[in-house]
């Protein structure tokens, strides 16, 4: 694609994202005024709404799980899970936000989950791995998951500092 195209495609994303998670009946016509650019850029990137909305949750999950090398490399770690951990929640928030729009996907027989637990378990494990960590990732997956429905941000802090206790304790476990 052409950089304006690059452009104009995340700008739609980015709106939508904001559209789709705060307005119950968003127009695609408010989302391409809204993004700046006419309702046939939106159409010729995405040929429907249930497109826009699949694209915008494949994009949210790739933002998290692409983060994880990126993080090892400038953070180390320890901080790389910790701050990924963070960033799940706050992707299982977006989720979460999206459930209404997502069930229009599911409702004709698309499943924008089917890669999910795959990129997600890969992400996971590529930050375990130098922490020495014999945690199984769907497990912590599954403490996330769990912490991510609580809601309420200051005991999801609280939370994460308990896994990622659990998880260095573990890893100084295996190292002995």
């Amino acid at each position: 694609m052409r950089a304006d195209a690059v452009r104009n495609r995340e700008l739609l994303l980015e709106v939508a994202l904001d559209a789709f998670t705060h307005e119950k009946d968003v127009t695609l016509g408010a989302i391409a005024k809204k993004a700046g650019v006419g309702i046939g850029t939106l159409y010729r990137h995405f040929p429907t709404r249930e497109a826009l909305i699949e694209a915008v949750y494949r994009t949210e999950l790739e933002k998290l799980c692409d983060a994880a090398p990126e993080l090892l490399e400038t953070l180390g770690p320890e901080a790389a899970l910790r701050e990924w951990m963070d960033r799940f929640i706050a992707y299982a928030a977006t989720k979460r936000d999206l459930k209404e729009a997502l069930q229009a996907v599911i409702a004709l027989g698309i499943n924008p989950f089917e890669q999910s637990r795959a990129k997600m378990t890969e992400a996971v494990s590529l930050l375990l791995k130098p922490l020495g960590a014999t945690t199984d990732p769907m497990d912590l997956l599954a403490l996330l998951v769990g912490v991510a429905q609580n809601g309420d941000q200051d005991q999801a802090r609280r939370m994460l500092d308990l896994i990622m206790a659990g998880v260095l304790h573990g890893a100084a476990r295996t190292a002995r």
